[in-house]
């Protein structure tokens, strides 16, 4: 009857363990575990054992697959899962494990030597007895690894110290995995010592740093989870530990010069990795002694070397990113037997366990990019760049306490040509790449302008997937240092000099397209300011085309702008902006639409490769292209226009519609704007003298006659401007749309303001004659002389954008 009552006990225990199961890490990877050797029969585990060593692990899907526990190949074993045990001459682990009181269930778990102790130190009679214990008993190779002075003074003094060590070890109720909560603390059955119990996400629990091997053995009065090793008292604090330690008197100095020491004082979960003050003494002495000097940036520093969560050693069994203190993050992974951070091996002395936390001491000093200056946040594949900033002494330059960008190219971008040119030239390139101020990622805008220390500006261009100035286009890895920003871009930046209609004059290849340009009266368009993308064909685009269709086509100049500007679009948009493989869709000023993707870094416009593509100009990007562009649905209604356009077009049909023309393009489809400048005035001898008034972006010209010394005022109200742009918010582009009213200006004498009339036709010419009819007759005005040190006159001309 006896035996069947405990049968049935153990089984309903193990029945709630079960139930429970979903709720604890442990227990779902025992029970991913079970369902990995259900072929090996009932009631069995797989674990991984790491080779060369007797550490078993309940793996983690990841550790599981790479078969490999810590960079370490790992074997598979088949053992009967806790509470569970063979029968003969039967598949798996049918029986449940007999259950008994907790002196006999450490016998049962293999942890004899645990057992041994408690009989000789006379806790075993209180083991057996009536209560409900929680036994964190250490195995024999937990016994075995413990200092051997400590073991030899527990055995000389079994009564006592023995005894109250094993006493640590407990807590007086029922403690089950599942009850286990990460960041727990128990108080043990010694002196009310604290027990800090982790659980962690891979199945991993710890008490004290010591890792749960085998759990949930259920005795009659308690549990029993066997651990990997001698708990030992935990009374003081991390700050505790820092003030008595020698070896930590640099950390020591850095923590309680930017007041970070009292934090480890308080209550709490903390990891520290602790650099020695050997690993202090590897520090260049310039670099200690300029951040130790600054309050911040040492501040950084310690915080840095702190996660505020508790990871001991064992429960690391690949790698994981943490957050530090500081706010940035810390890779901590394991290689063997050996811990490593940043995937580095520096770890002297782990599981330092105090009332707060746990301290692994490090051999090397861990700074982060917050306490760099911004010449040092270069990583391994800026080296070429930030080499050269030092060796051309640029360097220097930048101030500890100045605030910097800069824009480090791949190492890969630097060609040997570059690397060979004088390095006065080389100097100036390098400046185009270090801004005046610091603008992280998410400060960047389509549009913005960026001055440079040679006094250049960029300009930056935000697309769906990526963030470009001028030619180059960011990659990954943007930092944050104590004086600036570092971004990096895969090609050199190289500012734009002349605008678009330069760049095609001075370039023979492409004389044809330029010639037709001219004819269409275009070539104005390309030498305002503006934002454009130009997809310029080369003369070879034109073979064929005799002088006579020429003519033909200049004639015509409805289809020659259509043409031509079919070439054009607004917006600067680079080659490496787009995202590879998708097509991004453009509408042209002819109306019609270009398909554009880039396949193996090569920009296709309409499948047509561009042989040359992000040319910079002020106002604009020339992509090059050895075919016209020709929209395939517009349709062409004459005879010799459409025999032409077959010479040179071969790659679509074009649409062919008797009598069907193209339609009227104006040049109205870029704005005026109007800048101010001082030159001197311009008179004009004419009688009456007549200053055409401009007025700001949008409405009609308005008309004024001035007579000889008369005052213009001229109030001038801005109408509301809408203003559109994108915006990196979060490292994701956003649009964002600005209401900006102009505020009023008054332009008054004795200066004469002349403005030049562009947008004139005959609707003004009408309304000027018909102003002068109303205005009595005038004097001429007489040429006014600039005296000696005189002050130069103002004009207002027209800008176009």
């Amino acid at each position: 009857m006896k035996s069947f009552f405990l049968f049935t006990f153990s089984t309903f225990l193990l029945s709630a363990f079960e139930q429970a199961a979903a709720s604890a890490h442990y227990d779902k990877i025992l029970t991913h575990s079970r369902i990995r050797a259900r072929d090996q029969g009932p009631n069995v585990c797989a674990l991984q054992q790491v080779m060369g060593t007797k550490k078993k692990y309940f793996s983690t899907c990841r550790n599981w697959y790479q078969g490999a526990i810590c960079g370490k190949k790992a074997t598979v074993l088949y053992e009967c899962c806790p509470g569970y045990m063979k029968m003969d001459g039967m598949r798996g682990c049918p029986a449940v494990a007999p259950i008994d009181h907790v002196y006999g269930t450490l016998g049962i778990v293999g942890a004899t030597s645990t057992q041994h102790y408690s009989d000789i130190s006379k806790l075993r009679e209180e083991i057996e007895g009536r209560g409900s214990f929680t036994f964190f008993a250490p195995s024999n190779e937990a016994w075995e690894q413990l200092n051997s002075e400590i073991h030899r003074n527990l055995i000389d003094n079994v009564n006592i110290e023995l005894y109250n060590a094993l006493h640590h070890h407990m807590v007086n109720k029922r403690m089950l995995t599942k009850d286990l909560k990460n960041g727990m603390t128990l108080v043990s059955m010694y002196n009310d010592q604290k027990l800090l119990i982790n659980h962690y996400p891979n199945g991993v629990v710890t008490v004290n740093c010591a890792r749960v091997i085998h759990g949930n053995q259920i005795a009659t009065n308690g549990v029993v989870h066997v651990i990997d090793r001698v708990l030992t008292a935990v009374g003081n604090t991390i700050q505790d530990f820092i003030e008595v330690e020698d070896d930590l008197s640099s950390l020591r100095a850095a923590a309680i010069t930017s007041d970070v020491l009292d934090i480890l004082g308080r209550p709490g979960h903390y990891t520290l990795f602790a650099p020695t003050n050997e690993a202090f003494e590897r520090l260049p002495r310039g670099i200690l002694e300029r951040i130790m000097g600054d309050k911040v940036a040492s501040e950084a520093l310690v915080k840095f070397h702190i996660l505020n969560t508790l990871q001991c050693s064992e429960a690391i069994t690949g790698g994981a990113v943490y957050e530090t203190l500081e706010g940035n993050t810390v890779e901590v992974g394991c290689d063997g037997e050996s811990l490593t951070v940043n995937g580095v091996k520096m770890v002297k002395r782990k599981d330092i366990v105090t009332s707060n936390g746990v301290i692994h001491l490090i051999d090397k000093v861990l700074i982060p990019d917050s306490a760099k200056q911004v010449i040092e946040l270069g990583g391994d594949q800026q080296t070429t760049f930030t080499d050269l900033v030092a060796q051309l002494g640029l360097a220097s330059s930048l101030r500890p306490e100045g605030q910097y960008t800069l824009l480090a190219p791949l190492n890969g971008a630097f060609s040997d040509d570059t690397l060979r040119m004088d390095q006065r030239l080389l100097k100036k390139i390098l400046q185009n790449h270090i801004i005046k101020v610091k603008v992280g990622l998410n400060e960047l805008y389509n549009g913005q302008e960026l001055e440079t220390i040679g006094g250049k500006l960029l300009r930056v261009f935000v697309y769906r997937t990526a963030v470009c100035i001028e030619n180059s286009c960011m990659v990954r890895g943007s930092k944050e240092g104590r004086n600036g920003f570092i971004h990096i871009f895969r090609q050199i930046i190289n500012p734009a000099e002349k605008t678009l209609h330069e760049m095609l004059r001075n370039d023979k290849r492409f004389s044809v397209f330029l010639s037709l340009v001219k004819a269409a009266d275009l070539d104005d368009v390309l030498s305002r300011p503006g934002q454009w993308t130009l997809f310029v064909p080369t003369n070879d685009a034109f073979k064929g085309l005799t002088d006579d269709d020429k003519d033909i086509l200049i004639r015509d100049k409805n289809a020659l702008r259509n043409i031509l500007l079919y070439h054009l679009t607004q917006g600067v948009f680079i080659a490496s902006g787009f995202e590879p493989g998708v097509t991004n869709i453009l509408k042209t000023i002819q109306g019609g639409k270009l398909y554009l993707k880039t396949v193996n870094d090569t920009l296709v416009v309409n499948e047509l490769k561009s042989r040359e593509s992000d040319l910079m100009a002020t106002n604009g990007v020339i992509h090059v292209i050895d075919k016209l562009l020709y929209p395939a649905d517009l349709p062409v209604g004459n005879d010799q226009l459409l025999t032409i356009l077959k010479k040179l077009i071969k790659y679509i049909q074009i649409k062919f519609v008797r009598d069907s023309t193209f339609k009227e393009i104006p040049l109205t489809f870029y704005k005026i704007n109007i800048i101010e400048s001082n030159v001197q005035p311009i008179i004009r001898k004419e009688d009456p003298s007549i200053t055409q008034l401009t007025k700001l972006i949008e409405g009609e010209p308005e008309f004024k006659i001035v007579r000889e010394g008369e005052t213009i005022t001229k109030v001038i109200h801005g109408e509301p401007i809408i203003k559109t742009y994108t915006k990196i918010i979060d490292g994701r582009p956003v649009e964002v749309t600005e209401k900006k009213v102009t505020e009023e200006r008054i332009i008054q004498g004795p200066e004469i303001k002349y403005t030049r009339i562009t947008a004139g036709g005959s609707d003004n010419e009408e309304k000027l004659k018909k102003l002068l009819e109303e205005e009595a007759p005038v004097r001429k005005v007489q040429p006014t002389k600039r005296t000696q040190g005189g002050t130069a006159r103002r004009r207002t001309r027209l800008a176009y954008s």
